[in-house]
């Protein structure tokens, strides 16, 4: 029995818009240190590469260099604080779960391949109540690599119970674009996330504006597979 097709969405900036409550965490770190917070409008793009690399990034808008030690515990201090507020603001987009539905129904199955750590994704789409619609949840900290590497992409598909050959990647940043060349497999990207290239540029292999158009754009992608 040949496995189901595969849908591997990216998480922040794709599935959900987490940027108020990350970029909320980043403003506790950087007022602990006694810096400016940095404003949700601009610091959008900032997301994308896990906390670590969000907070070098804050610190970098403020002039502030640290030493290692230090940028591990304010990553821990994020984390901490995160984990508390991970839901507070953050929600899907706007048809995410309209556009799921209708490709659960053609035979699709999901699964999450993030550069964030599996057990904070998890977190989050618990209590977003959509943990139950993806068949692997995988993170940087999963299989011990991070996107673009197209291990963590492979892994995801075979944890989910996919083949590479009906698989297909959803994401908003170049990452996502990377993981899925080096992998081998088709990418979509969505133009309502983080990211400091625009994606149209990253010349995906269809391009969204919502979650309304994605099942007609995976469609495409397997017909002309």
């Amino acid at each position: 029995m040949a496995a189901s097709p595969i849908v591997v969405f990216d998480l922040d900036g794709t599935l959900v818009d987490t940027a108020p409550d990350l970029i909320s965490a980043l403003n506790y770190v950087l007022d602990r240190e006694g810096l400016a917070p940095v404003p949700l409008k601009s610091a959008r793009n900032m997301i994308g590469a896990g906390a670590r690399k969000l907070i070098e990034r804050g610190l970098e808008v403020e002039g502030r260099q640290v030493t290692q030690g230090e940028l591990a515990r304010m990553t821990a201090d994020f984390i901490d604080y995160y984990a508390e507020h991970i839901a507070d603001a953050s929600r899907p987009f706007e048809g995410l779960e309209d556009a799921l539905d209708h490709l659960a129904e053609s035979g699709f199955r999901f699964a999450v391949c993030t550069n964030k750590l599996e057990w904070l994704s998890k977190l989050l789409l618990e209590r977003l109540g959509l943990a139950a619609r993806f068949a692997a949840i995988c993170g940087a900290d999963t299989f011990g690599v991070s996107k673009p590497d197209p291990t963590i992409l492979r892994e995801t598909v075979a944890r989910a119970g996919g083949a590479m050959s009906t698989s297909i990647m959803v994401g908003d940043a170049g990452p996502d674009v990377g993981v899925a060349r080096r992998a081998g497999i088709p990418v979509i990207g969505v133009e309502f996330g983080y990211t400091d290239v625009p994606i149209a540029e990253l010349r995906p292999d269809r391009l969204i504006g919502h979650m309304k158009d994605l099942p007609a754009a995976v469609q495409s992608l397997i017909k002309s597979a």
